[in-house]
């Protein structure tokens, strides 16, 4: 409307003042122009939503619904995903298959006694589908959270049932049983079972990703895939142990990218934060999938280090992580359950948890920093929200936390 008036006076005044007239209009013009562009710039900004997830592990489905009705299990999820919502967290990873089970329906794996009074034993209500109706509801995504080959956590087998998959390999190589009972990532065969249960996942269920955990190989142990091995060599001679089983994980890696894809799925992993730990432990090739195309979306290091950490300090690592990951986003994932606690990994400072409560506000400021950066994640939910682990520690904590997520 202003220039529109100076127009006007520019043809009813003389020559002097047109010149200050057309001066103004070029002024106002050109303002208009910056401000009209920066609103637009803001109001773009204003739609990116920062990423924050929360893992929900087999052990909040277990204190939480395990023995439950239908009726009192949705109320225990609703309530579980409102204090995520009211928290400010945009995403949820869900366990959904930690012992080769299925909290779900599942024509290949059994139900799992996290929620089922026993494995393969039914209940009357889909865990999975109810997290995702009130998921989709309060505007959360849902990440399908697997441990791809862990089937227990000991060496008991006589509560593996016979609709476990597992259990027809338990006289095979294709099970390892030490410290714990695993499948072997070198068989063929355990390749295409896990990939299938992926599958039968992204077909059934609008999840809007999968995620698998840091658990790969479960020992250096020769003695686990050493057949397989010595068949491989003979077509790659030059071949190492370790070559050889990096290879065999980004093998599986990459077909459930593909599958995932297929279905217009996303696909993370969160490995362990020490990057020499994924290779010399794990056989998880991060540099691969962080610097290549069809392995992963993104990657979800577990930095679970203070910033007085002997070992390995948060600072460090997350820098660690920014150089290793060029082509996929990063969503590191903070360690809340050591609020409040001694970290005796971190040696002299074993008692920052303790003495700090600041440390998660920090780390997430810091995160922000990433080139690549996706959000990030706190593992994990209950101690949040479980009032029988709350500290004044951890509740000044999240307290401070909350000031950096407006």
């Amino acid at each position: 409307m202003t220039i529109f008036f100076l127009f006007l006076c520019y043809f009813f005044f003389g020559d002097k003042m047109k010149k200050v007239i057309l001066l103004l209009i070029l002024f106002l013009g050109i303002n208009f122009f910056i401000f009209s562009s920066f609103s637009e710039e803001t109001k773009e900004v204003s739609k990116y939503q920062e990423n924050r997830g929360i893992f929900i592990s087999y052990i909040e489905l277990s204190n939480y619904l395990k023995g439950k009705d239908e009726k009192s299990a949705k109320k225990e999820i609703e309530m579980m995903i409102s204090n995520v919502k009211n928290l400010g967290f945009t995403m949820v990873f869900l366990q959904v298959r930690s012992f080769s089970d299925a909290i779900y329906p599942s024509n290949i794996y059994p139900w799992s006694s996290v929620v089922s009074e026993r494995e393969g034993e039914k209940i009357d209500y889909d865990v999975l589908e109810l997290f995702l109706k009130i998921c989709k509801k309060c505007h959360i995504s849902l990440f399908a959270w697997i441990n791809p080959y862990r089937i227990r956590n000991d060496e008991d087998v006589t509560d593996i049932s016979s609709k476990n998959p597992a259990f027809s390999y338990l006289e095979s190589d294709s099970v390892y049983i030490s410290d714990g009972i695993f499948y072997n990532p070198a068989k063929e065969e355990v390749k295409e079972l896990i990939v299938s249960g992926v599958l039968e996942l992204v077909e059934n269920y609008d999840v809007d990703g999968v995620m698998f955990d840091d658990y790969f190989y479960p020992t250096t142990s020769e003695e686990i895939d050493k057949e397989e091995f010595l068949e491989y060599q003979k077509e790659h001679p030059d071949a190492s142990l370790s070559s050889f089983r990096l290879q065999q994980v980004s093998d599986l890696i990459q077909r459930v990218y593909d599958v995932c894809h297929s279905h217009q799925v996303l696909f993370a992993v969160s490995p362990d934060g020490n990057i020499e730990n994924n290779y010399q432990k794990h056989y998880a090739d991060v540099k691969l999938w962080g610097d290549s195309e069809g392995y992963v979306d993104f990657l979800m290091p577990q930095i679970y280090y203070g910033f007085y950490n002997e070992a390995k300090d948060f600072y460090s690592a997350l820098g660690e992580w920014e150089k290793l990951s060029t082509k996929v986003s990063l969503l590191p994932v903070l360690a809340f359950y050591k609020v409040g606690a001694v970290d005796n990994f971190a040696k002299s400072g074993k008692e920052e948890w303790m003495q700090s409560d600041d440390i998660i506000m920090r780390e997430i400021v810091l995160s922000r920093n990433l080139k690549q950066y996706y959000g990030f994640s706190l593992f994990r939910y209950d101690y949040l929200f479980n009032q029988e682990l709350e500290t004044s520690t951890t509740m000044m904590e999240v307290k401070n936390m909350k000031k950096v997520l407006k």
